[in-house]
């Protein structure tokens, strides 16, 4: 059913406004449990905008008409943005500024609200945040509470995110460009059949105790959901967007909410795992730019160039772990074999979309998945879709951590300021909750949909948080393609030979179909997603290699086994299966996705990097794509359910009790080949290392103010500026030069080079004019140091596989003549060229360097001309308007530096927030020092 016509929404606002107060049915409240918190006060954390992530219809339209804003919608987000303008002299006594306390419980005080869905579990909601304190007296109570509470504070965002996991949101949410571009990509990602997610479920439950546990867990997760859809459909106290997008008429409250399924955290899990816990792919991407350089330089100079851009196991990288621990893994050997090379100009993206008709046969986007800068924004409440188009694009930058061993703290305990940054979305893609219960006691963020335990928080004496890894788990295999009827096979054959069988690829197919509605006036359409499967996982690209038509399949170690990590969270939620550093780590082990994983209690750090590693054959390079049915797979590997060797726990990066840990998804330790060919002798994780090395030096004691403030300090800093700068000022300075802009940026860097506003609010930088520079800068100077050496075409292979830049404003890789937007995501500086400008003008400044680039770039090596170089792009950045450095986009007018900084929660409903000064910080973050432990 569609929305009635907008002149009815003024009767629907007083329709459901009557019966907002209508009480929810409870039984009677049950007694809480008695719960021992061993952190003193002494733990906090922040998640903006707010708790509540639901709204009303009356809600939504009173927010659009009046700009009023639900109770705990935005109530975190003022805290937040303050640190930025406050982090100096920030003391364990002004934490509370800036974040809230993360004690167990509720004062009595302090309680806002008191339910109980049922008998066995109880509700209490804080006045402070409106934070769900679920305390069940039976285990079954406790995860039923989790799920009554999820739905309370994210039924619509839990509702999409199923139907984006699924490549079906547009039938759900309208046919805007982005909405399709997002289920495109998911789809092609995990294109399961509902019989195989199902399979996921069983596999697990028959796994063990832990496994039987996890699925009752999720059962009555799953009945407190629907049990919260059934009661607020009834009372029209459900999510205005369902009125909005035609789902349940505003009027007669006929229309249907569709009830949770187990199959749909199945899904959730592989959006989840797809965003943030997954490493390497890219092959295909990464073999065309080999052989661009192998054509520029020939083929042995072109191997010797390549590794060196490759970035593997960078000698100069920042490590987490820095005592010198070794753990060999992903590394290419000397004389790699069964490369699957594609010839030149044959690769092309796997089709997946057919069958257009209606405003899909009209759109101007080919049948492949659109970028996101080729989409044009719907015209309706949600003016990009319902979630951003480049949500999976950009899962790279995720996450920071800062731990410190008690032998180099104040008190002598552990601090830990950490957390994940999971992007900037109204509302946020995680929840905050206090879980209290049989085998459960635990506070801290969930994703919305998988809340039935806390996924990075904190226990009784004790807490953890995470960073994505990115260390490689997913490798490329090409294919032969054949027909089965013995015909020569063509790139468009979809049948492939395994194991002397010419075999039809399995095909899981979505019909897709959308009219308008109030918040998306798309007009209707429709299409099919068809996603390709082999064996080794869903094709991504055909092409041609050694003469014969190849597909090129992903194969993911967690592909099929979404859902197995449930086993190691389990057991961080429970008290009697942490009870120490060990404990931790082996749970964490359990966890198959790519994590750096952190640990601290009142004695102990610790830190462990999960991930499901497939042993690979010695011989391949997992780097480049591999001849598939050629005696290259991994160890052990069963197609049936995707199985196979992994490396064992001894064998991942791990420590207890080292010095210090920082992480900003940086590489993880020496011969630790992850994925990602930005972790050279440059990276942001270099702003967190110094920082707390400097305070531990020496004997130097820390605390939790000085921590938080090395963090925030770290989130304000242009990496360019502190980390390469100094180096390209050494070359400018091999001769006299009256150049302006060299004493600008070179104040701006004594300065501390952090992009902060003159005061509080004023929405204006410090150093403005020198940050304009360098924005504009950047770019230009890559461009004109290394394409004149590599060639236009292996350049722009590269750029392909390491973006340039990656500014808080955007703009990365400053193609001529096209600019891609500003991205206000917070995450910046994790991918882009800083280490290798770092390299070639030290190694020209005749500077000891290890692993130095295969080439001299800049000026083709001659340091006169490279200093010239300098100059003429630095004052082309000095000449460039403001208004094409910062162009504008939806949020910002055009040259509004401090707007295209800023950050924006990107609505995934209909309620708005505020933007807020540029920090480059987790989301949801954590600050913990325990003086005590059990």
């Amino acid at each position: 059913m569609r929305v009635r016509p907008p002149a009815l929404i003024a009767t629907a606002v007083l329709v459901t406004g009557m019966v907002l107060t209508l009480p929810v049915p409870a039984a009677e409240p049950a007694p809480l449990p008695a719960v021992t918190d061993y952190c003193g006060g002494q733990c906090a954390d922040i998640l903006p905008p707010g708790q509540n992530g639901n709204a009303t219809l009356a809600e939504i339209l009173a927010h659009r008409t009046l700009g009023t804003r639900p109770r705990h919608a935005a109530d975190q987000l003022g805290k937040y943005a303050a640190l930025a303008d406050h982090h100096r002299g920030l003391t364990t006594g002004t934490i509370s500024r800036f974040f809230n306390d993360a004690s167990f419980g509720v004062p009595p005080e302090q309680v806002e609200s008191r339910v109980s869905p049922r008998a066995d579990v109880t509700i209490i909601r804080d006045r402070t945040t409106g934070v769900p304190h679920v305390f069940g007296t039976t285990r079954s109570g406790t995860t039923f509470g989790a799920g009554y509470a999820a739905a309370q504070d994210r039924l619509w965002l839990m509702d999409i995110m199923r139907r984006v996991g699924r490549g079906q949101l547009t039938p759900f949410a309208g046919g805007a460009d982005a909405n399709r571009s997002l289920e495109q990509r998911f789809f092609s990602a995990a294109p399961y059949t509902e019989e195989e997610l199902r399979q996921q479920i069983d596999t697990v439950a028959r796994s063990g105790p832990r496994g039987a546990q996890g699925l009752a867990d999720a059962r009555s997760y799953v009945e407190g959901i629907n049990t919260y859809i059934r009661q607020a459909h009834r009372g029209r106290y459900f999510p205005g967007e369902y009125v909005l997008t035609g789902h349940v008429d505003a009027i007669t409250n006929a229309g249907r909410i569709d009830p949770f399924t187990l199959t749909d955290l199945v899904v959730l899990a592989s959006v989840v795992g797809a965003q943030f816990g997954g490493g390497g792919g890219g092959e295909v991407r990464a073999a065309i730019a080999k052989l661009a350089v192998q054509e520029r330089y020939g083929l042995a100079r072109g191997e010797e160039v390549w590794r060196s851009l490759r970035a593997e196991d960078d000698p100069e990288a920042v490590r987490t772990l820095h005592d010198g621990q070794r753990f060999p893994y992903g590394r290419t050997p000397a004389n790699a074999r069964g490369r699957a090379m594609p010839e030149p100009g044959s690769v092309t993206p796997q089709q997946l979309v057919f069958d257009r008709t209606g405003s899909a046969a009209g759109s101007a986007a080919p049948e492949r998945v659109p970028a996101p800068e080729e989409l044009e924004p719907a015209r309706g409440m949600f003016t990009d879709g319902v979630l951003p188009a480049n949500l999976l694009e950009q899962r790279h930058g995720m996450s920071n951590a800062l731990v410190v061993s008690g032998r180099h703290s104040e008190s002598g305990h552990p601090v830990a300021v950490f957390g994940p940054q999971t992007g900037y979305f109204a509302p946020q893609l995680l929840m905050l909750q206090e879980l209290q219960g049989p085998g459960i006691s635990a506070r801290g963020a969930s994703f919305a949909g998988l809340s039935f335990y806390v996924l990075l928080g904190r226990g009784q004496d004790y807490a953890w948080s995470a960073t994505t890894s990115a260390q490689d788990i997913i490798d490329t295999y090409a294919v032969e393609l054949c027909e089965p009827s013995g015909a020569p096979a063509t790139k468009e054959s979809n049948a492939y030979r395994f194991r002397g069988e010419c075999r039809p690829m399995d095909v899981v197919e979505r019909r897709n179909a959308w009219r308008p509605s109030v918040a998306d006036p798309t007009p209707a359409g429709s299409y099919t997603l068809r996603g390709f499967r082999t064996v080794y996982g869903p094709v991504t690209h055909r092409a041609v290699v050694d003469g014969k038509p190849v597909a090129y399949a992903a194969l993911r170690s967690t592909f099929l086994h979404e859902v197995d990590s449930l086993l190691g969270f389990q057991e961080f939620n429970d008290p009697d299966a942490i009870r120490s550093a060990q404990d931790f780590q082996r749970a964490a082990a359990k966890v198959n996705f790519t994590f750096n994983w952190f640990y601290a209690d009142a004695d102990d750090t610790a830190y462990f990097n999960s991930g499901a590693n497939p042993r690979r054959s010695p011989v391949v390079d997992p780097s480049m794509p591999i001849r598939g049915d050629a005696g290259f797979d991994w160890r052990g590997w069963n197609p049936e359910g995707n199985v196979a060797e992994y490396t064992p726990f001894a064998e991942h990066p791990r420590s207890v009790n080292q010095d210090y840990y920082i992480s900003w998804n940086n590489a993880q330790a020496l011969e630790y080949a992850a994925a990602g060919y930005e972790k050279s002798s440059v990276h942001r994780g270099d702003l967190l290392d110094r920082r707390v090395r400097e305070l531990v030096a020496d004997g130097g004691k820390v605390n939790r103010g000085e921590l938080t403030s090395a963090m925030a300090e770290a989130g304000l800093a242009d990496l360019r500026v502190e980390q390469v700068l100094p180096e390209l000022l050494r070359v400018i300075d091999t001769a006299p030069t009256s150049e302006p802009a060299v004493a600008t940026l070179r104040a701006w860097a004594a300065a501390g080079g952090l992009r902060q506003e003159t005061r509080p609010g004023s929405q204006e930088y410090a150093h403005a004019e020198a940050i304009k520079i360098m924005d504009a800068w950047w770019p230009l100077l890559v461009r004109a140091q290394f394409e004149p050496g590599m060639g236009s075409a292996a350049f722009d292979a590269m750029v392909g596989v390491l973006q340039i830049n990656e500014s808080p404003s955007g703009f990365q890789n400053e193609v001529p003549g096209k600019r891609v937007g500003q991205p206000h995501q917070g995450s910046a500086y994790q991918a882009g060229w800083w280490g290798y400008v770092h390299k070639d003008v030290r190694a020209l400044l005749g500077d000891p360097v290890r692993g130095p680039l295969g080439a001299r770039f800049c000026g083709g090596g001659d340091l006169e001309r490279c200093r010239q170089v300098l100059l003429d792009t630095l004052r082309q950045a000095v000449a460039q308007p403001i208004a094409e450095v910062y162009p504008g986009d939806a949020d910002c007018a055009a040259g509004d530096q401090w707007c295209a900084d800023s950050l924006v929660h990107r609505p995934l409903g209909g309620i708005t927030h505020d933007k807020i000064s540029t920090q480059n910080r987790p989301t949801f973050q954590q600050v913990v020092e325990f003086p005590s432990r059990r």
